[in-house]
């Protein structure tokens, strides 16, 4: 009889939905939750670095990144008028758009993030709309030319915070031997547990990475700053349009090619669920219902302080390799991050992670979105066509974001909006796909 249970039990965890006991799905929500928790906080983090941003504030854009993620999560299981895709996924502050962010960050400040976000979130609504007829302009030659991209140009920001971030730059400490010592035990840890662990262990290894890095810097002292946890409520809401709106053509821009660039990668990931989850292809509807939820939660992300979303690719592994599909599960790890995102306490403990830790941890994460480029590449012949196709695209995009001045007599707004590596990578590589005729040579 135990054994029958048992199996209805699981048999109720790989059914959308089945309704395992509360009991067993915890569990399984947990292993969700530390599987993207630390993704999901330190992108809203690594901002309020760049834009100067006061502890305080810091603290509610983590408090908003909760939020926003539980809402999106909860959204995408429990569609409302096609917005929502009625599938699994685990939803979250993505990293992929962290040099969009900074840019736009540095050259007009956190309103202008918001305001650009609200436009972008808004127009992403249509490109769920009609997905099945421009997702064929959209191959891996071109999104995952872009991946690389974005991975590429992520580094500069995990080395920044292994030096101390701006902070340390300012006080002359920047590179300090004992950052070096912290972020390296870091990301030995995050790669032992990633490479040697198992279950849990696996899946958690970047949080532990972190943790025992935290760790070390509380015993090496003078490094962790508790002032803002100390300070920090125990419940409040984040006020709607705390941090302003401001419009900026270019940035709105800039937004809206990453919305698009982004519902490329949303398609792959949700692809993924459907045949690990289920054993089928997903259908447009759920394409589009996911890419329409995004952006909703997008334009309700900008209004509240959370920064954009889309699935963790961590946790789309966990769904292939566990099978455990429940709506029941979901809810619960949607529920969990709404729970957290209310309790300033948690953000405030999040934001005493020294940035040398967090540039240790995040080094993994740029490396397999630069990796997970190189993978959907790989999914068409690499002939010289492709081949081209890709080298131009990242030959302009980088070239030019390791030269700017390249284009100082180009107009400003110009300068705005080709001065990212991203912007011009992806430009390239969409209209050379377009242009260049197919080549059904096979790699050479």
């Amino acid at each position: 009889m135990e054994m029958t249970n048992s199996a209805q039990t699981n048999a109720e965890l790989l059914r959308f939905d089945g309704k395992p006991s509360w009991g067993i799905a915890f569990p399984q929500a947990l292993q969700h939750v530390l599987a993207m928790l630390i993704g999901n906080i330190t992108p809203p983090m690594l901002i309020a670095g760049t834009c100067g941003l006061s502890a305080e504030d810091q603290i509610l854009l983590t408090q908003a990144a909760m939020i926003i993620g539980g809402i999106t999560t909860l959204l995408q299981l429990f569609p409302v008028f096609g917005f929502g895709m009625k599938m699994p996924n685990v939803m979250g502050v993505a990293f992929a758009y962290m040099p969009i962010l900074t840019i736009i960050g540095q050259n007009y400040g956190i309103a202008a993030i918001f305001g650009s976000q609200l436009v972008a979130g808004f127009v992403s609504i249509f490109i769920g709309m009609f997905i099945g007829k421009i997702r064929r302009f959209f191959p891996p030659i071109v999104s995952g030319t872009v991946v690389i991209s974005i991975g590429l140009s992520l580094y500069g920001t995990a080395i920044n915070y292994i030096g101390g971030g701006s902070a340390a730059q300012a006080a002359g400490t920047f590179g300090s031997p004992r950052f070096w010592v912290l972020a390296v035990l870091t990301l030995i840890v995050t790669l032992a547990c990633n490479f040697f662990g198992k279950g849990l262990l696996k899946a958690s290894g970047m949080l532990i990475g972190i943790v025992v890095g935290y760790a070390a810097a509380l015993l090496m002292g003078g490094i962790v700053d508790f002032s803002g946890f100390t300070t920090a409520a125990w419940f409040s809401v984040p006020m709607p349009f705390h941090f302003g709106l401001e419009f900026h053509p270019d940035a709105i821009m800039m937004m809206i090619l990453m919305y698009m660039v982004q519902a490329v990668q949303t398609i792959g990931d949700v692809s993924s669920t459907a045949m690990g989850g289920f054993g089928r292809e997903a259908t447009d509807q759920e394409l589009g219902g996911a890419i329409k939820g995004q952006g909703i939660c997008g334009m309700i992300g900008a209004c509240i302080g959370g920064l954009p979303t889309d699935p963790y690719s961590q946790n789309v592994g966990l769904i292939c390799t566990t099978k455990v599909v429940a709506r029941r599960v979901f809810t619960m790890v949607g529920v969990i991050m709404l729970l957290a995102g209310i309790f300033p306490k948690f953000s405030g403990l999040m934001a005493t992670i020294p940035q040398p830790v967090l540039g240790g941890a995040t080094v993994t994460v740029f490396a397999a979105i630069t990796m997970s480029g190189i993978q959907l590449l790989k999914e068409q012949p690499l002939n010289y066509r492709n081949r081209m196709i890709v080298g131009i695209s990242l030959a302009l995009g980088l070239g030019i974001d390791a030269a700017p001045e390249i284009l100082q007599f180009a107009p400003q707004l110009f300068q705005n909006i080709f001065g990212s590596s991203l912007v011009v990578s992806f430009l390239v590589a969409f209209l050379l796909n377009i242009i260049i005729p197919k080549d059904d040579t096979p790699e050479d």
